[in-house]
């Protein structure tokens, strides 16, 4: 079957599109300081922190790349296991989610900053700046293949469009209205994938037709990947999550510890409902298109969808693909403005100032971004480069503030520079040898490091 655009499923994404700028306008009237803008006044309720976690997570990285992908060029096992690295990072996540919170602080960065220092700060400011560019740039790829599939335009001028709508979204309201935006868009998916997957299995021909159609290799635990290799895809999003600027932002932003733990068993529950789900469609989608790019395998599957399902599942990863990419730009620019610019350039900025520069910086990343977005072939290239940039060369230094007391400033400037010039040297300079994905090999160096830094330059305990 050959994937046909379908311009009626246009009106949705539109209506849908239209309703989330109502929104945002609506939302960002609330606003008047900073920690409106970053931290929704620190006053999200369980259901819209659940749905900002859940839409923030689950967004263009699973549309099109991760299990979409996963499932299309690989089959259902290898996708269904993406699910596991996320239910373990939720897991961990619930246990030190206060302790995030006690912080009180914009980014990670400044955890950072309170453990190791100016330096580590200014390192993972960075280190957080170069991954989340490369999240916001699959994201607006991501919406450039929506609009592909709906109107037949090139993907190129589709990106340019949500490129625009990711800004203008990012820096209308900040958090105060991409949070509650995000728990639509999360309620607005759920509907279309359940109503989506039962007609999907029905239009080609149930469980045995569709493993009939697919490679005899889709069917097996690891398809044409070794073990090591499909380590390398689920490993990246594990360590992402672990040390996440957005999930902690949102925690932080909750309006307290029981509220944010309800929520994160609800985006617990939610994961499982979803990521099996999208897995499912997709790999019907590989049984129905034969030669697609992998990335467009879930949202092919809505132009053979009757148009009403089709438009709902379409409206809701188009809105998925949004809330992404929005909130990891904003997350950026929250770096740029208060890390680097407030600390080093313009200490004595007034709040109102810090919220405009935050604005400014949006637009300026989002701009790298979208250049960024040209320079990876595929959804899931950029996406395991970003992931493996950010959980190499944050999350070791990161979680060892919470879980050992012993680790100190060498050992985490360490661990971050090391993780981080491992993946560029393995990605970018060596070219992946053996086609494995750095995160093999750059998190096991930056742990490694940590440790060892800490334990030669520990001071030794006086003896009286």
């Amino acid at each position: 079957m050959e994937l046909t655009n379908n311009p009626a499923l246009l009106w949705f994404v539109a209506g849908y599109g239209v309703f989330m700028i109502i929104l945002g306008i609506y939302f960002s009237k609330k606003i008047s300081n900073s920690e409106d803008f970053i931290l929704a006044g620190k006053g999200l309720g369980s259901f819209v922190l659940a749905g900002t976690l859940l839409a923030t997570w689950m967004g263009s990285g699973s549309i099109t790349g991760g299990e979409t992908s996963m499932a299309y060029s690989y089959g259902i096992i290898p996708a269904l296991m993406m699910t596991i690295p996320t239910l373990l990072g939720i897991g961990i996540l619930y246990f030190i989610a206060p302790k995030i919170r006690e912080f009180g602080k914009f980014t990670v960065s400044g955890i950072l900053e309170a453990k190791y220092g100016k330096t580590a700060q200014l390192i993972a400011s960075i280190i957080i700046i170069l991954a989340f560019v490369g999240i916001v740039s699959y994201a607006m790829t991501g919406l450039g293949f929506v609009l592909n599939v709906t109107t037949g335009m090139s993907v190129q001028i589709g990106t340019l469009i949500g490129a625009v709508l990711i800004i203008f979204l990012a820096t209308i309201g900040g958090l105060r209205s991409v949070a509650p935006t995000d728990a639509i868009s999360a309620f607005l998916a759920l509907i279309g994938l359940f109503l989506a997957l039962p007609i999907m299995f029905s239009i080609a021909g149930g469980w045995g037709e569709i493993t009939a159609n697919v490679p005899e290799q889709h069917l097996t635990a690891t398809s044409t990947l070794s073990t090591v290799q499909l380590l390398g895809f689920l490993l990246p999003s594990f360590f992402l999550l672990l040390g996440d600027q957005n999930m902690y932002q949102r925690l932080a932003a909750s309006k307290g510890v029981k509220t944010s733990k309800k929520a994160q068993i609800f985006w617990l529950l939610a994961i499982l409902l979803i990521t099996p789900t999208i897995s499912l469609i997709a790999f019907t989608s590989r049984s129905l298109f034969d030669d697609i790019d992998p990335g467009m395998a879930l949202i092919g599957a809505t132009t053979v969808l009757p148009t009403a399902v089709g438009g709902i599942l379409l409206a809701a990863a188009a809105a998925f693909i949004v809330t992404t990419g929005n909130s990891y730009l904003l997350s950026a620019a929250t770096n740029v403005t208060y890390d680097i610019v407030g600390k080093y350039f313009k200490k004595d900025a007034s709040d109102k100032q810090l919220v405009l520069y935050t604005k400014i910086f949006i637009v300026i990343l989002g701009a790298f971004s979208f250049i960024l977005g040209n320079y990876f072939p595929t959804v899931l290239e950029v996406q395991m480069y970003a992931y493996t940039v950010y959980g190499a060369g944050l999350t070791p230094a990161l979680l060892a503030v919470f879980f050992w007391k012993r680790v100190n400033a060498k050992g985490g400037i360490s661990s971050m520079i090391a993780g981080v010039g491992t993946t560029l040297l393995w990605e970018l300079i060596l070219g992946k040898p053996f086609d494995l994905n750095s995160v093999i090999v750059a998190i096991p160096v930056a742990v490694i490091v940590l440790i060892v830094v800490t334990l030669i330059t520990e001071k030794p305990v006086s003896k009286k």
